[in-house]
């Protein structure tokens, strides 16, 4: 890899189990195995040498590339085009189940569709993000990358019309191939990692049959969308986005597929998000179901029960995180052999964020069981009894500082947001309990609550910012709080939400783009700066349409569609030049955008 390419400049594929980024040069730069949260094969997004890729791009050619999504699908297309020459190089997943496998398979298929083109393949694994060495195994049908931990197998796709002139060499380094095609030839490999045997050729019928089977699952589960709205490539390129990013053995949804994507290139601000936030598996059930999706919603539902009634029986208390398959163990280490994307280090892999006291999370649990109640989804006998339990320490508990949303490190305080959330969760609590009719101590649920509104309106608002503000010794905004008339804390015409709403434009809004909050009024324990942040954009839109300015929320809404790229995926921040900042895409920002066109669908319909 010559360089770094943009984040934007990256398609994704997956199989439900992981995932790969390819970028529009045709280069596959990340790629982890077996699962999103295992070592990197391929980690040249974190440092192109040492990291390791799979390039597969035109060789001495001026030329263009555009990437697309076969549509319906995540089966990704990159177009090279050149004077003399146009190709075209698939790139896809087959689709693995729901049982937890080491067998993963990837395939990548090219061809030229006018003229010629010449074409350079390289593969160069570096396993355990470059720090284990491998073994090259020659076969006379393929090769072997093997290390201490795994394999992974280069299957050549057999083309009658590419003749043996077109034999890779083979280096310690990897595999290398130039190769010229013309018109209507073709080539590709399968990669596989866990072969239970040695290479061998695939026949140009079987690759075609994988591919029309990966397209036939994701248009079969796209179809199942109820939405109809004024949005709907957005939205279902979000959906599947969010599928993508799920772990099908347990229904786990990642934050993102990346790791070390840094907020602010040459920042320390780089972080591994491919775990599972008990708040980004909340927020997909109101997602979900708003498109119809109640499976996914239960599965995902499932996934947090579990994980309150382990904390629970292990008498410990709730992560805001945890590995796909439920496990608590997320150390933060740093990898100083890699440079970090276009020198941004320290790159981290692990957490350290996630045995933080995050108050808020509990009432986005409460409020995703509370909305999947509503959608014919209850839970069980033991799954209430866990609730009861969890809301009675909430009740004991909510009034302490706390680590807060945005996961600072620069000390705990009284984040106003954790106070709204905390009301949220023993609000819902109680509507469950008596819409359910299911035994609890809801006066004592009821009268906390009530204390906390009355702590929220007398410390969170700042008299003289005339606004709600981030903690209760701050009078700095956060735009975290512009969920407050969403959850129903505030009416959307409230005086005090109205002047909140004026300050937030006034201070953390550029055009269509929302900061989550300023570090250097609120310092957050580290060094550098924000871009801005989203989810925080799109929650803009939803509260402006609340309080009743819905030409601006949908001028804004349409705004904020331009920032994506150009297959329609979002990472975590945009920058004041309008790039993708962070990790990859990020679920984050998927969710919002699906709920924010459906609530905006809504109230443009109600309007007329």
């Amino acid at each position: 890899m010559q360089s770094y390419p943009a984040v934007e400049d990256h398609g994704l594929i997956g199989d439900l189990q992981t995932a790969a980024l390819i970028t529009t040069d045709g280069t596959l730069d990340w790629f982890c195995a077996p699962r999103f949260d295992s070592p990197s094969i391929f980690g040249g997004l974190l440092d192109r040498r040492r990291g390791g890729y799979f390039q597969l791009s035109p060789d001495g050619v001026d030329y263009t590339s555009k990437q697309l999504y076969l549509p319906g699908t995540p089966i990704l297309i990159t177009r090279f085009l050149s004077a003399d020459g146009v190709g075209e190089l698939v790139d896809f997943m087959p689709v693995t189940g729901d049982r937890a496998t080491d067998n993963h398979r990837l395939v990548r298929m090219l061809r030229v569709v006018r003229g010629s083109m010449r074409f350079r393949l390289e593969c160069r694994p570096r396993f355990n993000y470059g720090r284990d060495r491998h073994e090259l195994e020659d076969h006379p049908n393929g090769t072997v990358f093997r290390s201490p931990g795994l394999s992974l197998t280069v299957h050549p796709i057999q083309y009658e019309r590419l003749s043996a002139e077109h034999e890779p060499e083979r280096t310690e380094e990897g595999v290398h191939l130039v190769a010229t095609l013309h018109e209507g030839e073709a080539g590709g490999v399968v990669l596989e990692t866990g072969c239970p045997g040695p290479p061998r050729p695939y026949p140009p019928e079987e690759a075609r049959e994988l591919l029309e089977q990966t397209r036939d699952f994701w248009r079969g589960w796209i179809g199942r969308s109820s939405y109809k709205g004024r949005w709907r490539e957005m939205v279902e390129r979000s959906a599947m986005t969010l599928k993508l990013m799920t772990y099908a053995p347990t229904g786990a949804l990642i934050a993102a597929p990346t790791a070390g994507l840094p907020e602010q290139v040459g920042g320390e601000r780089n972080w591994d998000y491919r775990y599972t936030w008990l708040r980004d598996a909340s927020f997909s059930v109101h997602a979900l179901l708003s498109l119809g999706f109640t499976d996914e919603a239960w599965q995902y539902q499932q996934w947090v029960d579990d994980r309150i009634r382990e904390a629970e029986a292990g008498g410990v208390p709730l992560q805001i995180m945890y590995r796909v398959d439920g496990s608590p163990d997320l150390t933060e280490e740093v990898l100083h052999h890699f440079e970090g994307y276009r020198g941004s280090a320290p790159v981290r892999i692990g957490n350290g964020a996630a045995n933080q006291l995050q108050l808020d999370i509990y009432g986005e649990m409460l409020n995703s069981l509370y909305l999947a109640n509503e959608h014919g989804l209850k839970g069980s006998h033991a799954a209430w009894r866990s609730l009861v339990r969890m809301m009675d320490w909430l009740c004991a508990h909510w009034d302490q500082p706390e680590d807060g949303i945005w996961e600072t490190r620069s000390g705990r305080q009284d984040f106003t947001y954790g106070r709204l959330m905390s009301w949220v969760a023993l609000d819902r609590a109680v509507r469950l309990a008596d819409r359910c009719g299911r035994p609890a101590d809801t006066a004592r649920w009821t009268e906390t609550r009530n204390r906390i509104y009355e702590q929220i309106m007398a410390r969170g608002y700042h008299s003289g910012r005339r606004a709600f503000v981030q903690h209760y010794a701050t009078d700095v905004l956060d735009a975290s709080l512009l969920a407050m008339p969403s959850v129903g804390l505030v009416a959307p015409t409230d005086p005090m939400w109205q002047s909140t709403l004026r300050a937030i434009d006034g201070e953390l809004v550029s055009d269509s783009l929302v900061y989550r909050y300023a570090p250097a009024a609120s310092p957050d324990g580290l060094a550098g700066r924000e871009s801005t942040f989203t989810m925080c954009s799109f929650w803009y839109v939803q509260a402006l349409a609340a309080s009743g300015r819905l030409d601006d929320a949908q001028l804004t809404f349409e705004k904020m569609l331009t920032y994506s790229s150009q297959l329609g995926l979002y990472s975590e921040e945009i920058t004041p030049a309008g790039e993708q900042a962070g990790n990859f895409p990020q679920a984050f920002s998927h969710l919002a955008l699906i709920s924010t066109a459906a609530n905006l669908d809504r109230l443009l319909d109600a309007h007329g």
